[in-house]
């Protein structure tokens, strides 16, 4: 039997994502992604773009959900008619977003046609398996790019493994055949999705684009598929990276695809901005996609959009719907108040509430929360410790425990991060 290494011969995992990837910085609007920047997060409608009211909602909806950039479908002349009128309601409106067109097959028309389209759009988007072909591909792909230079507007050159550049993969197949090691077959699709977009990427710099207006994207639906595309595109070069499963799928399979393929990539420091993908139910709520972006980013510890709210999964010892209730209650909440709060309470997505079922672990979690509190379990007295700032600071009881609670919290957010946004920046006392 092999003896264990001494503990000061183990070597420690390093703690945390790895360095970021060093990537060109692009501004989109007023927005920056690649460089030092956060990891962005963005969305994209699914309303007919020329419906002006209805797009304008939902884009406004998306932002208010905290998407920071917009993508916006411009497929014919009606939408790219329509997209300065939505830039112009959102801006009443007070909503200040990025829109980046989403063009495909007649984008260098749609661009020439409508100048106050390309005008208004912070970005485009274009595919360099749709952008043309046969001998008008280059033609048409060098007039997006130069009306890009004309209205100085970045581009993102997103390659998708489900219209790939056929010349190019067709190419990489014949060469691969007579190759002495023969690749897989999916491993040459990785390397067509690379190249694709880096040789767009290097037509783009020719026509005069420069770096710090190029993004590339190359999107597969599957998950090490993804981890491999990326990994290789960020070996191969430094322009900023859109990263996001397409097809992701519905419901609880898109969340976990997505969280899985990002997850790896941005531990690897790899990514600069991501779409969550989600194909929503039926008149479903769009703006679900942005809030498991920011959760993923969030539970990454990479940045901080809401206040995080633990609660533990519930067991024989918490038969008792109560702790689930207030948790969900409070959980609503702090969600539903945070646009006011951001601007009224800076830092107040960085606090840490608990809401804990028993007394196995709901007095050591409580400790570990700015505020949290441990409800009784199934047989447990009556009475609910309350802890703050990791200290015990009262007990509650009685049908009023949940709303007193509630109290509570607002009344910590009130003391703590209205001291910031006074300028004293001091911690709340303990009642």
């Amino acid at each position: 039997m092999n003896k264990p290494e001494p503990i000061d011969a183990i070597q420690p995992e390093p703690i945390g994502p790895a360095p970021r990837h060093e990537t060109v910085p692009v501004t989109i609007g007023g927005v920056t992604m690649g460089g030092p920047a956060p990891v962005v997060v963005q969305s994209m409608t699914n309303t007919d773009t020329a419906d002006i009211e209805s797009t304008v909602e939902q884009v406004a909806a998306l932002a208010r959900a905290g998407s920071e950039i917009v993508r916006i479908t411009v497929d014919r002349d009606e939408a790219a008619a329509a997209v300065p009128h939505i830039r112009d309601r959102l801006m009443l409106r007070g909503v200040d977003v990025p829109l980046v067109g989403d063009f495909h097959y007649i984008g260098h028309q749609l661009l020439a046609d409508h100048p106050a389209c390309a005008e208004a759009l912070a970005k485009y988007r274009i595919n360099p398996g749709n952008v043309g072909f046969k001998e008008k591909k280059d033609a048409q792909f060098g007039a997006i790019i130069e009306r890009a230079i004309h209205y100085d507007k970045p581009v993102r050159i997103g390659v998708n493994w489900g219209s790939l550049d056929q010349a190019l993969l067709t190419r990489l197949m014949d060469e691969n055949a007579v190759s002495a090691q023969p690749k897989s077959a999916r491993e040459v699709m990785h390397e067509a999705m690379v190249q694709s977009a880096l040789l767009s990427a290097e037509d783009a710099l020719r026509v005069g684009l420069p770096a710090s207006r190029i993004v590339l994207s190359a999107k597969v639906s599957q998950v090490q598929d993804l981890v491999a595309v990326y990994s290789m595109l960020a070996a191969r070069s430094n322009f900023a990276l859109h990263l996001g499963l397409t097809e992701a799928g519905m419901g609880t399979k898109g969340i976990a695809a997505s969280a899985a393929a990002m997850g790896i990539l941005l531990q690897r420091g790899i990514g600069d901005t991501i779409r969550v993908s989600l194909t929503p139910e039926p008149g479903g709520d769009r703006t679900r996609e942005v809030k498991v972006a920011q959760e993923i980013l969030q539970t990454m510890g990479l940045r901080s959009f809401v206040p995080v709210v633990a609660a533990c999964p519930g067991c024989g010892r918490t038969t008792s719907t109560v702790f689930q209730e207030l948790a969900q209650e409070i959980e609503g909440f702090l969600h539903s108040e945070m646009p006011v709060w951001r601007e009224k309470y800076p830092g107040v997505e960085e606090l840490n509430v608990a809401v804990m079922g028993c007394i196995v672990n709901g007095p050591g979690e409580s400790k570990h929360a700015d505020i949290g509190i441990s409800l009784p379990g199934t047989g447990e007295q009556p009475t609910a410790p309350v802890f703050i700032d990791g200290k015990k600071a009262l007990t509650l009881r009685g049908p009023t425990l949940a709303a007193d609670f509630k109290a509570l919290v607002i009344d910590y957010i009130e003391r703590r991060f209205g001291d910031r946004a006074d300028g004293a920046g001091a911690p709340a006392q303990t009642p």
